[in-house]
């Protein structure tokens, strides 16, 4: 596993920084329910896992790390309301995942031994602490490797993701006009299609991404 750097861990806490200021200019005194869309995203991983005993189900796994993706928004965000939105403090805690070499958390009496557990037993054990407002990085890691992410792939889909939630709001996501159905396919979907056909390496990958969307969301 990779190590998440500092520049790595300042840039995705400005992205996001700046997309909750888009949404809510008051963001930090607002205290929005972060960990609740964890909640959410990760049912909506286990979803893309598959977990139905009853019928067939394939794995989707780049749209299973698209919900990991999600859910790194989420975290980050509720790591810069922890720290008051001081962005060195809060990468100060994110960088201790580094160091962290813990294999087994503590909760509601139990001992979580992790590399005994499935990927869905270890995503239902983030929504577990996500409902008692704990953040807890070296199961999100563990999460990763398992979904076939690093840190590197990790920033750079969390880039990718950033784009489409500002193409999102300059579309009126907030007021409820944006369409997040396009010719047959959610947008997810397009921005996986579109981060294939593009350098994530090119400087002007932000940019190009954004038109991508763009003419596909008009056409």
């Amino acid at each position: 596993m990779t190590r998440i750097a500092r520049n790595q861990a300042r840039v995705m806490l400005e992205l996001q920084a700046g997309m909750n200021s888009k949404v809510e200019s008051e963001w930090i005194a607002a205290r929005f329910p972060y960990l609740r869309a964890v909640v959410i995203e990760g049912a909506e991983a286990i979803e893309h896992h598959g977990w139905k005993w009853w019928k067939k189900q394939d794995r989707d796994l780049p749209q299973l790390q698209m919900e990991l993706v999600d859910i790194w928004h989420f975290l980050l965000s509720e790591l810069l309301l922890k720290n008051n939105g001081d962005h060195e403090r809060a990468a100060d805690e994110l960088l201790q995942v580094n160091s962290d070499v813990r294999t087994s958390i503590m909760f509601d009496g139990n001992d979580y031994d992790l590399t005994q557990l499935g990927l869905v037993r270890r995503l239902e054990l983030l929504i577990g602490l996500s409902v008692a407002r704990r953040i807890e990085l070296i199961l999100f890691r563990s999460i990763m490797a398992d979904c076939h992410m690093d840190w590197n792939t990790l920033f750079r889909q969390y880039v990718s993701k950033n784009v489409l939630n500002f193409f999102r709001q300059d579309n009126g996501y907030k007021e409820g006009t944006y369409r997040k159905l396009w010719q047959g396919k959610e947008d997810n979907e397009h921005l996986v299609e579109v981060m294939a056909l593009l350098d994530a390496e090119d400087p002007a990958y932000p940019d190009r991404l954004y038109q991508q969307l763009a003419q596909r969301y008009r056409a």
